[in-house]
């Protein structure tokens, strides 16, 4: 199996230790992993933001660059549910705009075969059990898209609790949104801010060391709130508590 790291633009700018456990946590599995370098954006800020034209090469661009392989692999639920859910919507609406199928077909190989990280491990790897060792107590938060676009369920939690050391507490309102949503951050600042401080407030009543999820954009939204109360839970991928071990541990 040819299987390739799609980083993502958050993770490559901003937390690049997230991608090195990524690929130390899959060759310990037997898996040998590719990083393209030519990778870039898959247009999901774009996108969102209403510029579904812009996104366009953008998404040609992943096509060409990921095309070839087996499986592409991300840290980032978002990112995933952009390739598996907008990619589609994009080719049909060029179809609908009289410009043919040359989008859609250009998108449609990459579609089913990127995965979330956690999708990857439980579905193609047939793994809960990683090997791994992470002696602290971790509440795990479930992203919106990884919740509702992915339909991730109980595959990461599953992961979790096979996780040697590691204590895992339910967090309340855990289906709630951490107050993110990439742009919506910026243009409903206020807003954004009192949802993250509810999330991190829950966090905080399970006792918790670690908040974990699998998607940085919304830890570091959380990291910021995390950071300005002062509080005692550290935000984790949980690609980082995954690749840990007892020879090489995570912080």
């Amino acid at each position: 199996m040819r299987v390739a790291l799609f980083l993502t633009c958050v993770n490559d700018t901003l937390y690049p230790d997230t991608g090195r456990a990524v690929v130390r946590l899959l060759n310990r599995l037997g898996v040998d992993v590719d990083f393209p370098l030519a990778q870039t954006c898959c247009g999901q800020a774009h996108y969102n933001t209403g510029y579904r034209h812009e996104t366009e090469p953008l998404a040609r661009h992943f096509a060409d660059v990921f095309g070839e392989y087996d499986a592409i692999v991300t840290p980032s639920g978002s990112c995933a549910a952009m390739v598996r859910e907008l990619y589609p919507r994009l080719g049909e609406r060029a179809r609908a705009e009289g410009r043919g199928a040359a989008l859609a077909d250009v998108l449609a190989p990459v579609v089913p075969k990127t995965y979330e990280l956690t999708e990857f491990l439980v579905d193609v790897l047939g793994v809960t059990d990683v090997g791994a060792a992470y002696p602290h107590k971790v509440t795990y938060h479930p992203t919106c898209h990884g919740l509702r676009s992915l339909g991730l369920g109980d595959r990461p939690r599953r992961l979790l609790a096979a996780v040697r050391g590691l204590e895992l507490v339910e967090l309340p309102g855990a289906d709630e949104c951490c107050g993110f949503g990439g742009t919506f951050a910026v243009k409903n600042a206020g807003v954004s801010a009192a949802m993250g401080a509810d999330k991190v407030r829950n966090a905080e009543s399970t006792g918790a060391e670690v908040l974990c999820a699998a998607d940085n954009s919304c830890l570091m939204h959380l990291g910021g709130t995390i950071s300005r109360a002062g509080s005692p839970v550290r935000p984790v991928h949980i690609a980082e508590i995954l690749a840990s071990t007892e020879e090489e541990p995570a912080r």
